[in-house]
């Protein structure tokens, strides 16, 4: 088996590309060792020194380290993620949510009469903004919206990203407010 990595825009974070299906549902984030606990393989990752951060994509894997040097840690994520998938292990424990997706939809807030400008921001997110966002090893979605503002999630390598905030008020404002005159501003949550 043959892992790929790649560097992301965020320096804590790096892209393993194992080139096979890694989640089918929807993206999934694990920020901490306790949310870790719905995957074997993020837990196993969570026990390298140094890992703070875990993302699910559907044909990679993002690793955000809070210390130490890359190649200190690559060896240990790389040796996580094989064994992981030479075992035959399943990705998720047993009764496991398959995705973020549902929990995400939970969240959002939007007033019932913006209706249709949050149908027309979440298609925009859904085929502009989230491919290009997976190619860097993240993701975004949509939270929510109220007087003129979109609230965005930026999960993998998109949090805590030093050029997050130029993605976000020169790329994904800059489009919205082209497409949708309603949108006057975007922000992260």
């Amino acid at each position: 088996m043959f892992i790929q990595t790649e560097a992301t825009p965020n320096p804590a974070t790096l892209k393993f590309i194992p080139g096979r299906v890694v989640v089918d549902g929807g993206p999934m984030e694990f920020s901490s060792r306790e949310s870790a606990t719905r995957s074997p393989l993020a837990e196993k990752l969570f026990d390298v020194p140094g890992v703070t951060g875990v993302f699910y994509g559907s044909d990679f894997i993002t690793v955000t380290k809070a210390n130490g040097e890359w190649q200190q840690l690559k060896p240990a994520i790389l040796g996580a993620i094989m064994e992981h998938y030479m075992s035959g292990a399943p990705l998720l424990a047993d009764g496991a949510a398959p995705s973020d997706a549902d929990l995400d939809d939970e969240d959002e807030f939007f007033d019932e009469s913006d209706a249709e400008t949050v149908d027309m921001i979440k298609d925009l997110i859904e085929t502009r903004v989230r491919p290009a966002v997976a190619n860097d090893g993240g993701d975004i979605t949509f939270r929510g919206f109220k007087d003129g503002i979109v609230y965005l999630n930026m999960k993998g390598s998109c949090a805590g990203c030093p050029s997050s905030t130029a993605t976000l008020q020169h790329g994904i404002q800059n489009l919205l407010k082209h497409f949708v005159p309603d949108v006057v501003e975007v922000r992260p949550m």
